[in-house]
């Protein structure tokens, strides 16, 4: 690892998430001397990556640092000898994922963007695209650690530690960032006295104890858990309160997204109604992106706006600049990422992607043992895991009945009728992101 002179690339520099990322890397410049970041987008995404662009330039002058920001369509050229690779890509934009939210609720079923059928062909169309970014790393920048924040996460990042050669990958979500957070406003207590023990897989994720101090307060969180339903949740997800005797029985802190596997009916019925509403959540992530833009436009603004926060996916950012501030620097603090399990939690796969506490090392993640996950949820995350499996053999295969199989097992779907039906009409208005599929006509 260099001593100093590090370069950045970010693939989808043009998120609106860019600002984020950008203060995160200033405000540890002192530590993490980044001499380049190459912002880098798609022909589709030159104009916002031109205004997130100029307002990150903006934000590095203010902080009077010698940080060079290079905007550029070309990946290639960002790639080469490139010490760490952030991906934030949606392949196909929100264009896309409306129509993964949307063309399951007609079949009766949850359409989200990480899970469930809306998940499985948002990876589907973006594993093709990030084992060719890891290819183009083999090549350009083979030391450099790729860090992904790509839904959906997990598979992503399996996909990437089990179908390429590149062997420094690591996965962020920001569920866990966002459950410590919110643990910490529940028991009244700063962020930086919390610890929770986090297993399980990307959205689903379970916090198996929480600490304050080093002292247990799972049991008191629980409780308080039964009293709030909206402290612990996420901008894109319907807030719920939970039955008081089911928290007390599964006796571990779930992560928001459990909410689409323990009361899938009620979000079922929420996500219809905000469908008709106010939209889908594309749709209205499209009008909060627009608005934010808007605000990068302005001239005169160097700083993250804090209506950034509004998004949803709040906070990423600032944890990829963590891990890349932990690797480099060895600091072996703790923190949950997706890394190849290598035994941590029994019954999955060694070579499988799981989301767990681990230390932080210029090694790279070091998980925790976890052993076997409790009873009442080792079912649920072992049937995830195969449907995660299936899903990055059909990508890469671009094998309908792989496909077909995938979409089946996964709970929130629980019918093969419904599943060819939904599989057929996905592939169909996602056809120009999945060639594969439609290279052999009589796999259809």
């Amino acid at each position: 690892m260099k001593e100093k002179g590090l370069k950045i690339v970010t693939i989808g520099g043009g998120s609106s998430y860019t600002p984020e990322l950008m203060e995160g890397f200033i405000k540890r410049y002192h530590e993490l001397p980044v001499e380049e970041i190459w912002l880098v987008d798609i022909e589709e995404g030159k104009e916002k990556l031109e205004i997130v662009g100029s307002l990150a330039r903006r934000m590095v002058e203010k902080a009077r640092l010698p940080i060079k920001v290079h905007l550029t369509l070309n990946r290639k050229e960002a790639l080469k000898d490139a010490d760490f690779v952030t991906t934030q890509i949606r392949v196909g934009l929100l264009e896309a994922r409306a129509k993964d939210e949307r063309i399951p609720m007609k079949f009766g079923l949850i359409g989200q963007e990480t899970n469930g059928a809306g998940g499985f062909f948002k990876a589907l169309r973006t594993i093709p695209v990030i084992l060719e970014i890891c290819e183009e790393m083999e090549t350009l920048c083979p030391d450099a650690w790729l860090i992904n924040f790509t839904n959906p996460a997990g598979m992503i990042t399996e996909a990437a530690l089990r179908h390429s050669r590149i062997h420094k990958v690591v996965g962020l979500c920001n569920v866990p960032i966002g459950m410590e957070m919110g643990a910490a406003k529940l028991l009244g207590v700063d962020a930086s006295r919390l610890r929770i023990d986090f297993a399980g897989l990307n959205h689903l994720v379970y916090g198996l104890d929480v600490f304050v101090d080093g002292i247990s307060v799972k049991e008191r969180l629980l409780s308080l858990l039964t009293e709030s339903i909206d402290t612990v949740t996420m901008k894109n997800i319907h807030a719920m309160g939970w039955e008081p005797a089911f928290l007390k029985a599964l006796d571990l802190f779930p992560c928001p997204y459990h909410t689409y596997y323990y009361k899938t009916k009620d979000m079922l019925e929420k996500d219809w109604e905000a469908s008709k509403n106010v939209g889908t959540r594309a749709e209205v992530v499209k009008s909060l992106e627009n608005s934010l833009f808007e605000l990068y436009k302005d001239p005169d603004l160097s700083d993250k706006p804090p209506e950034l926060e509004q998004r949803g996916g709040a906070y990423y950012s600032d944890a990829a600049c963590r891990l890349i501030h932990s690797i480099y620097t060895d600091k072996r603090d703790i923190q949950p990422v997706n890394t190849k399990n290598n035994g941590a939690i029994m019954g999955i796969p060694a070579d499988s992607a799981v989301e767990v506490s681990c230390v932080i090392t210029r090694d790279g993640p070091k998980p925790f043992a976890v052993g076997e996950l409790p009873i009442a949820v080792q079912g649920l995350v072992q049937t995830i895991k195969s449907f995660e499996r299936v899903t990055i053999d059909a990508a890469i295969s671009g094998d309908y009945n792989k496909a077909l199989l995938a979409l089946t097992i996964n709970p929130l779907i629980g019918s093969d009728r419904l599943a060819k039906q939904i599989l057929d009409e996905m592939l169909e208005v996602h056809k120009a992101f999945l060639p594969k599929f439609f290279k052999n006509r009589s796999n259809l």
